[in-house]
């Protein structure tokens, strides 16, 4: 993010420039020329509809001095940049109390790009390989928790799909607690804080699980191949490249987070709940041509700019549409969901640390839940700090990104 872009994150200002814009303007002509897929028409649909009238909202006034405001709903889609900021800060408090008072570990999963065109066919492919991500990096895991710890460790996932140019960059995200349980429960077993796992050997295991899981997923024909992929037209992959992503060593990075694991999970958190850009990054979107800023990772991270066509911006912008229903956030070991609160309690008890405190349980209204994690009061008028009153306001229906209907098909 730009320093100007920062301050105005910082203040609470709003962008110049919006994603929204951005697709009010040129959505509609790249829909009529491009395939768009159902889900990712919804979703260009939820961003341009995003706090305006289209999904009504509420008039709120303060009858002691005189304010007044138009509060309009969120689409609440998860790639709107916009929306989830109250998930997000949730989310986050919650794995925040979850962390233990051992080292952690900051681990990255990526995906050689020779598979992107793969991936990106269809949304079966999408679904079933990203899913195959997960799988693969989880047992690759948890085989080395229990070969070299003796134990049971635990862990939570999140996928990321774009790097700072939007461009397709598969990879997982992992925050990954130092030790394990021993599988009898009598004791934690603690890992070190500046090395757990061999990365080459991670690498070398999460490779081998990644392609027999995708040999089989094409066996079994639950995915469907390009024809550039395909050997001689056949339903089988050509060897040859099989063999190739054999022999490439894949990419795995494993090292402590820098600053501790709260702000690893500040720095995922930025994404947990939106997709591939925020609105303060986008600088501008004249004469066609859509310019933001990105760090590059090559030049000791400085931050640039780049300028590429509105199309262009919105055809990279679609590519990180997941399919619905799909989680990018997993937890595993004796972090998964399923036993996750025992789990915990166990550890904590092992470490000899005080359990964590509960979340309030009385917190159900949007008011209580603003207050307490992003420290707003929105009962209150903001000039006097005198008792809002509110009045309800009926959507208003547009209708927008109509695009002929042969463009919802997939290939």
């Amino acid at each position: 993010m730009s320093v100007v872009a920062q301050d105005r994150a910082a203040s609470g200002q709003r962008p110049r420039v919006e994603l929204a814009d951005i697709f009010t303007r040129h959505a509609d002509a790249y829909c009529e020329t491009h395939h768009v897929r159902p889900i990712q028409r919804k979703v260009v649909r939820a961003i341009i509809s995003c706090r305006t009238a289209a999904l009504g909202g509420h008039r709120e006034w303060c009858r002691r001095c005189g304010y007044e405001r138009y509060l309009y709903h969120s689409c609440r889609n998860r790639h709107c940049p916009k929306c989830q900021s109250l998930a997000k800060a949730s989310w986050l408090a919650d794995r925040q109390r979850e962390l233990l008072p051992v080292p952690y570990f900051h681990n990255v999963f990526t995906l050689p790009h020779e598979l992107n065109a793969l991936i990106l066919w269809n949304e079966k492919n999408q679904r079933a390989l990203l899913n195959l991500l997960f799988q693969a990096a989880s047992k690759t895991l948890l085989e080395f928790g229990k070969n070299n710890l003796g134990g049971k460790i635990g862990f939570t996932m999140v996928l990321h799909t774009w790097d700072q140019q939007l461009r397709p960059h598969f990879h997982l995200h992992v925050v990954l607690a130092s030790g394990a349980v021993a599988h009898d429960g009598s004791r934690w077993i603690a890992g070190g804080s500046k090395y757990l796992f061999p990365v080459r050997a991670l690498s070398k295991v999460f490779r081998a699980k990644y392609l027999d899981g995708l040999a089989k997923l094409i066996k079994q024909k639950n995915i469907e191949l390009p024809p550039h992929l395909a050997a001689n037209g056949s339903s089988g992959v050509c060897p040859i490249q099989i063999r190739r992503l054999r022999r490439k060593p894949w990419v795995v990075y494993s090292k402590p987070p820098f600053s501790g694991p709260r702000k690893l999970l500040d720095f995922l958190g930025r994404y947990t709940h939106r997709v591939a850009i925020s609105n303060h990054r986008i600088v501008s979107n004249d004469k066609g041509q859509v310019c933001f800023t990105y760090r590059d990772r090559r030049d000791e991270d400085r931050v640039k700019t780049a300028s590429i066509s509105a199309e262009e911006f919105i055809n990279r912008f679609l590519k990180h549409v997941l399919p619905s229903g799909f989680l990018r956030i997993r937890h595993y070991g004796f972090l998964a969901n399923c036993i996750k609160r025992e789990s915990l309690a166990q550890c904590r008890e092992l470490l000899g640390v005080p359990p964590s405190m509960p979340v309030e349980e009385s917190l159900q209204t949007a008011a209580e839940q603003m207050q307490l994690f992003l420290g707003l009061d929105i009962t209150c008028c903001p000039r006097c700090h005198g008792p809002l009153s509110r009045e309800l306001l009926l959507p208003v229906p547009i209708s927008r990104i109509h695009g002929p209907q042969e463009n919802c098909r997939d290939p």
